[in-house]
C-alpha cells in the first residue's frame, strides 16, 4: 500500500515500525457540540484506512482522544450553567451514538484530557528542564519554536513564515509570535489542576503530544486529522514531542479535505454546518458514510442537497442489489441451473481492482468505482442466465466483505421488518393483479408507495423495498 505523507509531500510505500502492526493516532473531537459534518469526514475516513489495514491481515492499535478541557468546552459549561465536566460526559455520549450510527469503529483506546494531567505535566516539565520551554508571569508556560530547528518541517513554513500564520493571539512577553502555550494560568471561574508553574489547565497541542506518547510510544506510524490541523496543530505536536523526546515522532501524516458549503468550509464558527445528528433525521447513517467516501479523501467535498440525494440513490441501488440477491437465496432453485466460470473470474477481477485502488493511498471512491461495476456486470450475468445457489451466494458474500472494508452493510435494512399493513396492500395489488384489474393494482402500488415502500418485480416474482 501507498499512501501520500504531507511531511514529504509524496506518495510513498506504507511500512509499519513493526511488521503487521500499525500504531494509528487520530485527532478526536472537542466535546463541546454534536459534531458536524465536517468533523465527522475524519472519523470516517481514519475508520476506513484502520479497516483496510485489518482486512489485510494487519493488527491496528488505533488511538484517538477527547479534547474534553478547552476554551469552547468552559465557554459552553458557563453558558448552560454547568460544570464542565457534565457537558463533556454528556457529548461524548452523544459522539458514541453519532459514531456508531456512521459505524465508526471504537478506537482501541478513547482517552480524555483530564484523565492525562501527570502525563501532559510531566512532558511540560521535560520540555522546561531541556531549555525548550519558559514562563510568563501571570500568563502561562509557553514553548519556544526558536530552539526547535525543524519547526515548520511539516506545513513548509519557514519561522518567519510561522510567525505571520500563527493563530497564537499577540502576546508582548513572548519571545516569538509563533511561541505556544503549553500551561496556562488558572482565570477566575475555570477548572485548574496543580503544576510545578501553579494552577491552571493544559494548551491544546501538548495534551495530544502526551496521550500519543501514553498509548502508542516514542514513535507513531500514522497520525491523521483534517487539513485545517497541518498548521499549527500538528507543526507544534512535532515541535513539543520531538524536542521532548528525542525521537522521530510520526513517521506518515495524513490529511483529510475539507466538507464545503458553496465552496466555502464547513465550520461552526462560520455557521454553516450541519450536524450529523440533523442529517440523520433526514437520511440513514449509511447514506452519509457512503456520501463522505464517494470523494478521494485527500480531495474537497462540496455539500448540497442534491449530492446527499443522489448519494442516497447510489447506496439504495447497493441495497436493492444485496436485496435481490438475498430474495433469490430464499427462493427454490431449478435443478438445471448452472454455475457459468463468468462469476468466479467476475469476483476475481473485482477484488484485485478494489484491492488496488485501496492500495493507491486509500483511494475509496474508484473503489466504489469497483464495486458499482461488479453489480452492473453482475446484474448481466443474472440476466441472460438462471445462476445456482452458489454463485448468487459468491456474489452477495463479496459485496458483503468489499463494503464491510468501507464500514457498510448492504443488508441492514434487509432486517428492518416490513409493518403488516404494507404486506397487506401488496398481497392485494397481487390478487388485483390477477385478476388483471389494473386501476386498482395501480392504485394500491401508489398507497404502497405513499408508506416508504416500492414493489419490484422479479422473475421469482414482486418483493417489497424500502425507499
Amino acid at each position: 500500500m501507498r499512501i501520500y505523507n504531507d511531511l514529504s509531500r509524496k506518495k510513498e510505500e506504507l511500512i509499519p515500525q513493526v511488521p503487521g502492526e500499525y500504531k494509528i493516532y487520530v485527532c478526536g473531537p472537542t466535546v463541546y457540540d454534536f459534531f458536524h459534518l465536517g468533523n465527522a469526514r475524519p472519523f470516517i475516513v481514519y475508520d476506513t484506512l484502520r479497516r483496510y489495514l485489518e482486512y489485510r491481515g494487519n493488527k491496528v492499535i488505533y488511538v484517538q482522544n477527547f479534547t474534553d478541557i478547552d476554551d469552547k468546552v468552559i465557554r459552553r459549561a458557563h453558558e448552560e450553567g454547568i460544570d464542565y465536566k457534565e457537558l463533556t460526559d454528556r457529548m461524548i455520549k452523544e459522539y458514541f451514538t453519532d459514531a456508531g450510527g456512521l459505524n465508526v469503529k471504537p478506537a482501541t483506546s478513547h482517552p480524555r484530557a483530564t484523565e492525562c494531567m501527570d502525563d501532559i505535566i510531566d512532558m511540560i516539565k521535560i520540555l522546561y528542564d531541556k531549555g525548550y520551554a519558559y514562563v510568563i508571569e501571570g500568563d502561562g508556560v509557553y514553548f519556544e519554536t526558536a530552539k526547535f530547528p525543524d519547526y515548520g518541517k511539516l506545513s513548509h513554513r519557514d519561522q518567519e513564515e510561522s510567525e505571520h500564520e500563527s493563530r497564537v493571539a499577540h502576546n508582548a512577553d513572548k519571545r516569538s509570535e509563533s511561541d505556544f502555550v503549553l500551561w496556562k494560568f488558572k482565570k477566575p471561574g475555570e477548572p485548574a489542576w496543580p503544576s510545578p508553574w501553579g494552577e491552571g489547565r493544559p494548551g491544546w497541542h501538548i495534551e495530544c503530544s502526551a496521550m500519543n506518547k501514553r498509548f502508542l510510544g516514542l514513535t507513531v506510524d500514522i497520525h491523521g486529522g483534517g487539513q485545517d490541523l497541518i498548521f499549527p496543530h500538528h507543526e507544534n505536536e512535532i515541535a513539543q514531542s520531538e524536542a521532548a523526546n528525542g525521537a522521530p515522532f510520526v513517521r506518515y501524516w495524513m490529511h483529510n479535505g475539507f466538507v464545503n458549503v458553496d465552496n466555502e468550509k464547513m465550520a461552526k464558527s462560520v455557521g454553516n454546518f450541519f450536524t450529523v445528528r440533523d442529517l440523520a433525521q433526514r437520511y440513514p447513517y449509511a447514506v452519509i458514510r457512503f456520501f463522505m467516501l464517494q470523494a478521494h479523501y485527500r480531495m474537497p467535498i462540496n455539500f448540497t442537497a442534491e449530492l446527499l440525494e443522489a448519494a442516497h440513490n447510489g447506496w439504495q441501488r447497493l441495497v436493492n442489489f444485496a436485496g435481490n440477491l438475498s430474495y433469490r437465496l430464499s427462493q427454490p432453485q431449478a435443478d438445471d441451473a448452472k454455475a457459468p466460470g463468468q462469476v468466479k473470474e467476475l469476483i476475481a477481477e473485482t477484488r484485485k481492482s478494489f484491492r488496488e485502488a485501496m492500495d493507491d493511498d486509500l483511494n475509496t471512491a474508484d473503489a466504489f468505482g469497483a464495486i458499482f461495476s461488479f453489480v452492473r456486470e453482475f446484474n448481466t450475468l443474472l440476466a441472460g442466465h438462471k445462476l445456482a445457489r452458489e454463485d448468487l451466494q459468491a456474489g452477495l458474500d463479496l459485496l458483503a466483505e468489499l463494503l464491510d472494508v468501507l464500514g457498510l452493510d448492504p443488508l441492514v435494512e434487509e432486517t428492518e421488518e416490513i409493518p403488516e399493513e404494507v404486506k397487506e396492500l401488496a398481497a392485494k395489488r397481487q390478487e388485483a393483479k390477477a385478476a388483471k384489474n389494473w386501476p386498482e393494482a395501480d392504485r394500491l402500488r401508489d398507497e404502497i408507495t405513499k408508506k416508504g415502500y416500492k414493489l419490484e418485480d422479479t422473475a421469482e416474482g414482486s418483493r417489497l423495498v424500502k425507499l
